[in-house]
């Protein structure tokens, strides 16, 4: 088992934040603004603001990430850091 972790700084074009691996990931998404209204989307390779779910000011995202896969996001605004931790098995 390894453990994966990084910081991400967002523009509002879908930047790849969780490469895929050949096994599943437990991840952890935290969006590390604490100001109102700035928010983290997250999906697939073309995850807009306007197709995905997103991640409050402080807040986490718990999610398990099958094998093959990859995670990518954008926020709004632009600049935004995601900080994420992954447990690769």
């Amino acid at each position: 088992m390894t453990i994966y972790t990084a910081n991400v700084t967002l523009g509002t074009a879908a930047e790849l934040i969780l490469p895929s691996v050949h096994n599943p990931q437990q991840v952890v998404l935290h969006n590390m603004t604490k100001s109102s209204n700035e928010y983290i989307f997250v999906g697939g390779a073309d995850v807009a603001t306007d197709n995905a779910i997103h991640i409050d000011p402080g807040e986490n995202l718990y999610l398990t990430i099958p094998p093959g896969d990859e995670l990518y996001a954008v926020s709004d605004p632009s600049g935004l850091e995601v900080g994420i931790i992954a447990t690769r098995k």
